[in-house]
């Protein structure tokens, strides 16, 4: 274990101790180390979750959705604080809520994440002591609670999903919590303009439609209507929870399951749209675009057509091969290129 942040965590996780709570999000590695009793686990990433479970964690998968606990329940809450601020904010707001008088928050994270600062609203917001220890970059806080203020830190409102006018249709439902959850990503946009050219046929689209990685559902509103047999998936759960919803306001009927890339999923799709997750914060590493494309491999059906968004520099025309006998790059911007994919092999 070479990073420091990591070793920090570890040791926290091998500490028995009774009603532990670790919250997880993206930037956490499956196999950190075996499950440790009296610990719960919360996290908001399917893949991991899964993995987590499978070596024995008690797990629960969801946009941290902490309502079943009571307050003053818990005794411990480990937390390697997210990328993201409003995710940050709002956990360190559930657990001046959660935690027992001198129960223990314990943040771990990195000098450039901000671990720091959050450690000090964290003091601020649960109102008792705070202690630090330095590892290189890494710290590790331990904030007690005290008499915690009533004035909560700004999460902007993290669990609740508002209407945003990115274009000229309706309104889209979004929240924190999703990668550009309040824009329209320019991936998908080209993605949408260009779909009836790489396809040859018009939108609405027709047959049994996958949007694979599909964020709040921007390409499949767009790209569907009421008599698409449509399918969204995510391995995000504040995806997932936008994209039902979002579909449910449009009067679309797809079902929306959380899989790792497609895995869960049943083959036979006529129709594959992704923008897959290669940007800041995932990585571009071969493995997971690996498990992109090979799913989109065994998920088409005979004849059918999966349509990709990806960054100029992603060498998804190589990995491809091997894996479908016909592969055209359609266009690119100068910063997306789209990739169609046939013939699985």
């Amino acid at each position: 274990m070479t990073d420091p942040v990591l070793n920090l965590l570890l040791q926290d996780l091998r500490h028995r101790s009774e009603r532990t709570l670790w919250l997880v999000d993206e930037n956490i590695p499956a196999d950190l180390c075996p499950a440790q009793p009296g610990f719960e686990v919360i996290g908001n990433r399917f893949d991991l979750i899964q993995a987590l479970s499978a070596r024995g964690w008690t797990t629960e998968f969801s946009d941290f959705d902490l309502s079943r606990y009571p307050d003053n329940s818990l005794q411990r809450i480990i937390y390697r604080v997210s990328k993201e601020k409003p995710v940050v904010h709002y956990l360190i707001n559930q657990a001046a809520r959660l935690l027992q008088t001198e129960g223990e928050l314990i943040l771990i994270g990195d000098k450039s994440e901000g671990i720091k600062t959050y450690s000090r609203k964290a003091q601020q917001r649960l109102g008792g002591t705070r202690e630090e220890r330095k590892q290189g970059s890494a710290w590790r806080a331990v904030l007690t609670r005290g008499s915690a203020t009533d004035e909560p830190l700004e999460d902007q409102q993290y669990r609740q999903l508002r209407p945003l006018a990115l274009d000229a249709g309706e309104p889209y439902l979004s929240k924190p919590g999703l990668y550009g959850w309040n824009k329209v990503d320019r991936g998908s946009a080209f993605l949408l303009e260009q779909l009836p050219a790489m396809l040859g046929q018009p939108l609405p689209l027709r047959g049994r439609v996958l949007d694979l990685g599909c964020g709040f559902g921007y390409l499949a509103l767009n790209a569907c209507d009421s008599d698409t047999l449509l399918t969204c998936t995510d391995n995000n759960a504040a995806a997932l929870y936008a994209c039902r919803e979002n579909l449910a306001h449009r009067d679309l009927h797809g079902e929306v399951i959380a899989s790792d890339a497609g895995r869960e999923l049943q083959p036979g799709f006529d129709t594959i749209m992704c923008n897959p997750p290669f940007h800041a914060g995932f990585g571009v590493e071969g493995d997971l675009t690996d498990r992109f494309l090979e799913q989109t491999r065994r998920l088409l059906a005979p004849g059918g057509s999966a349509c990709f968004v990806v960054n100029l520099h992603i060498p998804l025309e190589r990995k491809a091969q091997g894996r479908f006998a016909q592969i055209r790059c359609h266009a690119d911007n100068g910063h997306f290129k789209l990739i169609h994919l046939s013939q699985a092999l």
